[in-house]
């Protein structure tokens, strides 16, 4: 089925792209085209641009925040779970860029390796030249279908280079990392299946900055990607806003609850999941104008 994917990518090259265009990514006014609903700044290369300050309120949510919106606007298989955390006290929040892997098949990876050499005069494994494409608030995505023996995407100095190049943001691998010792130190969030001491191998780049699927989830590159203790999320950027918005909502109601219920004074019917009482309706009204700051999200026009 990988195969296929890359025939098929393939074969939109060669039907709507000019003869310069490369095997494994999309043009700019191909990723344009895809991520038309983006409502932000793009990189050079079209990737759309997540706000830094949008990036900022995200690091303030949860998992179940994000997961309130996602769903309900189309969206249900963004989120992938059973992960190897780093730190687990550590969040993620960053742009995403693809990369993707498949098993190596010699007249696919002979075809990427020329390819290759037009963008990287200086040789060297490719998934080290995606590395070197990150920028600052970057998290890289990498799809290794799951290998662990084999599929080390980075070991303690490849990390190293991610935490640079990002400024501390993080990677994402569906797939193995390798020399644990050495990265544990490096003060970022880090997503990964498993550990092995193997180098990766076996594998071709089949895809960069390209829809790619990790575990149940579809990402593109721009997409905003949030990781806590439970998961990660991938968050199209025409719904960050909507998300930061209900979810800050959702926080301040959960704050509030947790300090009517830690007085003792009331029931859990009484304030969860909402007030009941006429007295606690009013002032949980008050509380949330207060923290937001703005209309709730419900009464904005």
């Amino acid at each position: 089925m990988r195969i296929a994917l890359v025939q098929a990518w393939a074969a939109l090259a060669l039907a709507t792209l000019p003869a310069s265009a490369q095997l494994f990514t999309l043009t700019k006014e191909q990723l344009i085209k895809i991520t038309s609903k983006n409502p932000f700044e793009r990189f050079e290369d079209g990737r759309p641009k997540v706000p830094d300050n949008l990036m900022e309120k995200v690091k303030g949510l949860s998992a179940e925040e994000v997961w309130g919106v996602l769903p309900g606007a189309g969206y249900p298989n963004q989120y992938e779970g059973n992960w190897q955390l780093l730190h687990p006290g550590k969040k993620l929040v960053g742009r995403v860029v693809t990369a993707q892997f498949m098993p190596v098949r010699p007249d696919v990876m002979d075809y990427i390796d020329g390819e290759m050499k037009q963008r990287n005069p200086l040789g060297g494994p490719h998934h080290q030249w995606a590395i070197d494409q990150l920028k600052p608030g970057d998290v890289i995505v990498v799809d290794l279908f799951g290998k662990i023996d084999g599929g080390t995407f980075v070991g303690d100095n490849l990390a190293t280079a991610i935490f640079a190049l990002t400024k501390g943001t993080g990677m994402i691998v569906d797939g193995g990392i390798r020399d644990l010792e050495g990265i544990f130190p490096l003060d970022m969030a880090a997503y990964f299946r498993g550990v092995h001491p193997s180098a990766i191998r076996g594998v071709m780049m089949t895809g960069f900055n390209v829809p790619i699927r990790v575990g149940n989830a579809t990402v593109m590159p721009g997409d905003l990607a949030f990781g806590d203790r439970e998961g990660v999320y991938f968050i199209p950027p025409h719904l960050v806003e909507r998300v930061v918005d209900r979810a800050e909502e959702t926080h301040i109601h959960d704050e509030w609850t947790k300090e009517k219920l830690l007085t003792g004074k009331y029931k859990s019917i009484e304030v969860y999941g909402s007030p009941r009482l006429p007295e606690l309706k009013k002032e949980y009204a008050d509380y949330l104008q207060k923290k937001l700051g703005r209309a709730p999200a419900a009464k904005k026009k």
